[in-house]
């Protein structure tokens, strides 16, 4: 069983997808440029996934904060990551006009 408390990891990474080099915060989830994840965790910050996998932007979800919908391309798990102050608007503005497929 895992826990869903948040576990703060402050770790800079390479992005697999664009290749830009990404300072992290302790709440860096995703690519500020190209807006691509990997599927790392199993419950935030845990860092246990096995799938390892990149995860795919498939749409933004705006409410009170603008919300990244990612879907892993190799297993299939959908996870919702808040939009961070430094993302790359374009892109946002690009994902916010995608048609996003059932995630129910």
């Amino acid at each position: 069983m895992s826990s869903t408390k948040f576990i703060k990891n402050k770790e800079d990474f390479i992005c697999a997808h664009c290749g830009t080099k990404v300072k992290g915060t302790g709440y860096t989830n995703h690519c500020p440029n190209c807006l691509w994840s990997r599927h790392v965790d199993n419950s935030p910050g845990d860092r246990k996934a096995l799938c390892q996998a990149m995860m795919e932007p498939l749409g933004l979800i705006i409410k009170k904060d603008w919300v990244i919908i990612h879907k892993c391309q190799k297993c299939g798990k959908i996870i919702k990551n808040k939009a961070a102050d430094n993302d790359n608007r374009q892109e946002l503005i690009t994902l916010s006009k995608k048609i996003i497929p059932n995630i129910s």
